[in-house]
């Protein structure tokens, strides 16, 4: 079971990232973006030392390429959501859509695609260390069979508790105050990602499918609904 993390920062008070790029070139250049932007920034070309320097370092976030030597990207995802609700932002030469949906469905928190705007990458990291800051939420919040509980990043549902991912926690939180309410998918980017352009939509497709898997435990299954061409609502207990 994944644990709530507070964003790491270095002795200074700098957010660290961890930077996972095989291409020396393109590294060199995102470091610098990231140092310039007042980030601590730590940086591997390969899973397996990604892996190390996750746990060694325990950033706020890692940006991930897919193509790596040895451990490749995909199995470096894997292996951090089995342990760890840590953001995850794909950034990634491989552009078809069937990428970006494998990449959001195991579990990456975000997806971008190479070549890529400068501003856009800095902001989508800004808005995903934001949604992972626990002292921005609000205190418990009951529900007819549900309690948040943010201290801990996590949902009782129906006796069960079950810890959730940032993004998770401010989707099912967002929902559940809008009981009863269609809350549609630019609405919830704007909510939950802060795109509220409404770019990558599959964003909120596959954070639901995940979301609903952790609380559909018991005999009442999970609580979410799907509207048709519209969006979700929360629909508490039946």
């Amino acid at each position: 079971m994944a644990a709530a993390r507070r964003p790491a920062r270095d002795r200074t008070g700098m957010t660290r990232l961890l930077l996972v790029e095989d291409d020396p070139d393109l590294g060199l250049a995102l470091r610098v973006l990231f140092t310039r932007a007042g980030y601590d920034v730590v940086t591997a070309d390969d899973g397996q030392a990604a892996l190390k320097l996750l746990f060694a370092q325990r950033p706020a976030l890692m940006v991930l390429d897919l193509v790596l030597p040895g451990l490749d990207g995909w199995e470096v995802l894997d292996r951090t959501r089995d342990l760890t609700d840590l953001p995850v932002l794909i950034l990634s030469g491989r552009t078809s859509p069937a990428e970006r949906v494998r990449g959001l469905r195991s579990g990456a928190d975000d997806y971008l695609c190479k070549p890529f705007d400068h501003v856009e990458l800095l902001a989508r990291v800004e808005a995903l260390l934001r949604r992972s800051n626990p002292e921005q939420w609000r205190g418990d919040y009951v529900e007819a069979g549900l309690r948040l509980v943010p201290e801990r990043r996590s949902a009782v549902w129906q006796g069960h508790e079950t810890r959730l991912s940032a993004i998770e926690y401010r989707l099912l939180e967002v929902l559940v105050r809008n009981r009863g309410r269609v809350v549609t998918i630019e609405q919830l980017l704007d909510l939950v990602w802060d795109d509220p352009g409404g770019g990558g939509r599959e964003r909120v497709k596959f954070a639901v499918l995940r979301l609903r898997r952790k609380l559909a435990v018991g005999e009442g299954g999970d609580p979410l609904e799907s509207v048709r061409g519209l969006g979700y609502r929360y629909r508490g207990e039946a």
